[in-house]
């Protein structure tokens, strides 16, 4: 049988982080902020006159809701006809906290809970 006791010892402690020279104290970190992250594909908002990868992704989900933007360009260009097609997606599913014909957080949430 093992104790408790037994698992409480470490055979390699941590080094020992030295202590600032006497008399001076830790400087603090500056205030640089955190680097940005590079964006996602398929992020962000996505309106008329962007193009990319997400508004492929976007057009390809599109295609999987009927009667949404049947026979829809899959071009990775938002235009009008991704602005229709967005709309009615928002129309139909009653999303609301975007804009109409804008793919948004609200927008985004509710297409991808509906497709793969």
């Amino acid at each position: 049988m093992i104790l408790a006791s037994a698992l409480l010892v470490n055979d390699n402690p941590a080094p020992a982080v030295p202590a600032p020279p006497s008399g001076q104290l830790e400087r603090p970190l500056p205030d640089n902020p955190a680097p940005t992250l590079p964006e996602i594909p398929g992020t962000g908002v996505l309106r008329q006159g962007d193009s990319g990868h997400g508004v492929y992704e976007l057009q390809v989900r599109l295609l999987q809701i009927p009667n949404i933007y049947e026979g829809g360009a899959i071009s990775g260009r938002y235009d009008m006809a991704v602005r229709e097609a967005v709309a009615r997606f928002q129309k139909r599913y009653s999303i609301r906290g975007d804009e109409t014909g804008m793919y948004g957080d609200h927008t985004r949430l509710a297409l991808m809970l509906r497709t793969k």
